[in-house]
């Protein structure tokens, strides 16, 4: 039987700070019935200013390798999804690697804002079907809540911070990863973006008093694009495993809007039954949403064995992807 990637331990860390809705209507003109109503959003975590990506990571990684049973020295490749790294360099999952303790194993980051998750799991899957690499620790994480501009409403109510994680190994068992699309349309790329940092945006006085280290967003225009490749992204990865949206046991798209969710499901034919939804807890944390969705369905139970999981997002870029996981 073909060997896959199999997810054999998860795991997630949530920052303790909570900011509600009513916190945020403080700062900026919005309400708690305002923000609710237009993205299903009751409060996100944030971290604090000393609490850096690689350290939630760093938390997530360990509850998801507790989780797993295995000694961490099994892990031979490290992928971190990310958006906000602790710096430009070194890579966040070279200081992940640092902080467990391993040596000598491959670690790379990968940027697809939201969509990171389902390109890292991607990705390291093909590393264990081309038996390059057999443990994989694949984490998602972000605190885009340190790049907010707080006086403005369409961003400062949407993002949160956060970790999860996952342990994949290889397995010729029928389950794993058994089917994966990825993709990108990078002339969208100028409607969610964040300059400053980049090489077109080094550091100076100019963009900071402009907010150019801010998150800004054409939301209207993302919405039908995240619409869009939700449903598209589904039908695309069960097709390319020989499946039908009625064989989904459960769906987790990316926690970014409410509206976004039941359009795309609506259009999908599922019922909310068979979708998992926690953003109003954690509102968007970016390529962390998927893997924290993962570790909560499966403490509830949502997830047994044989199930038959899609995990589908979007994010800056444009990207996309979708991942059809066998439990």
């Amino acid at each position: 039987m073909k060997t896959y990637g199999k997810i054999i331990g998860v795991g997630s860390y949530l920052p303790e700070k909570v900011i509600t809705n009513d916190d945020i209507s403080k700062i900026v003109d919005t309400s708690d019935e305002w923000i609710k109503s237009r993205t299903g959003i009751c409060e996100r975590r944030l971290a604090d200013e000393k609490t850096s990506t690689s350290m939630l990571a760093l938390n997530a990684a360990k509850a998801a390798i507790s989780d797993a049973k295995i000694d961490p020295k099994k892990i031979d490749l490290i992928i971190v999804a990310t958006c906000t790294p602790d710096m430009q360099f070194p890579s966040t999952a070279c200081i992940l690697q640092s902080k467990l303790g391993l040596n000598n194993i491959p670690c790379f980051d990968i940027s697809a804002a939201c969509s990171g998750f389902n390109y890292a799991i991607t990705v390291a899957n093909s590393f264990i079907i081309s038996k390059q690499a057999k443990t994989i620790l694949v984490v998602g994480a972000d605190t885009l809540a340190k790049y907010l501009d707080w006086t403005d409403r369409g961003t400062c109510i949407l993002f949160g911070d956060g970790a999860g994680a996952v342990v994949m190994e290889a397995a010729n068992d029928g389950s794993g990863v058994l089917a994966s699309v990825l993709g990108a349309e990078g002339s969208g790329g100028h409607l969610l973006t964040f300059r400053g940092g980049g090489s077109i945006g080094p550091m100076n006085r100019v963009l900071i008093d402009e907010k150019e280290y801010c998150i800004k967003m054409k939301g209207s225009e993302v919405f039908k694009f995240a619409v869009r490749v939700l449903e598209d992204g589904t039908r695309l990865v069960l097709k390319k495993a020989k499946l039908k949206i009625p064989d989904i046991n459960l769906l987790i798209p990316h926690q970014a809007n409410i509206r976004i969710i039941d359009h795309a499901i609506k259009k999908l034919g599922l019922s909310k039954e068979n979708v998992y939804v926690n953003l109003q807890k954690y509102g968007n944390t970016s390529a962390a949403s998927i893997p924290i969705a993962i570790f909560e369905a499966k403490q509830e139970g949502r997830i047994k064995s044989g199930d038959i999981v899609v995990i589908v997002g979007f994010g800056a870029g444009l990207t996309y992807g979708a991942n059809l996981i066998k439990f």
